[in-house]
């Protein structure tokens, strides 16, 4: 029998962090999506926005493993998560992969590096492609930081936002990348308390 909560947020964004599957989240897992954001923004290595986004994640996940262990249970997870874990770990983090995604640093993301930012963070692109149409509410074209974070924020802690398009029913594009049919969806962080 399926656990009662497998569809919550918090079951979600794990299964998108525990790339291959096993029940916990590795340290180079998580560092990985960083390097996925990056290379599907054809942002370099050495370009200031990465070691920053690196910086961020290695602070999220040292503030995730309780035990210290260097994986991340489930349970580490849905004990750390939360409001607070948001606007302390997790919005310097999501914010740094917009950032990688945000090739003239104008705080806005258009349509097609909103997508490729999701796509390469776990989401299906019908998924990205649909978050992007809710957030994008003046009909501008253009997804502003602040909205993408708030967006993301009410998805983690209050299980609803625009956002919560972007963690629709299709496939998870790191499936395929990983080979791992298991591979669950971003959604970024956290849980409500």
């Amino acid at each position: 029998m399926p656990h009662p909560l497998s569809d919550s947020p918090q079951h979600r964004i794990f299964a998108m962090l525990d790339v291959d599957g096993d029940g916990a989240i590795t340290r180079a897992e998580y560092l990985a999506r960083v390097d996925r954001v990056a290379s599907a923004m054809g942002r370099e290595a050495h370009h200031p926005v990465v070691p920053a986004a690196l910086a961020a994640h290695e602070a999220v996940f040292a503030d995730m493993d309780a035990d210290h262990d260097g994986r991340v249970t489930f349970e580490e997870y849905r004990a750390w998560v939360g409001h607070e874990t948001f606007e302390r770990s997790c919005r310097p983090a999501l914010g740094s992969l917009f950032d990688i995604a945000d090739l003239d640093a104008d705080g806005r993301l258009n349509r097609a590096e909103f997508i490729r930012l999701r796509t390469a963070a776990g989401n299906a692109g019908p998924d990205a492609a649909a978050a992007f149409d809710a957030l994008d509410t003046d009909g501008d074209g253009l997804v502003g930081r602040d909205a993408y974070l708030a967006g993301i924020k009410s998805f983690v802690t209050a299980g609803s936002s625009p956002m919560a398009a972007a963690y629709g029913t299709a496939r998870p594009v790191l499936a395929a990348a990983t080979g791992n049919a298991s591979a669950g969806q971003d959604s970024g962080y956290g849980r409500a308390r």
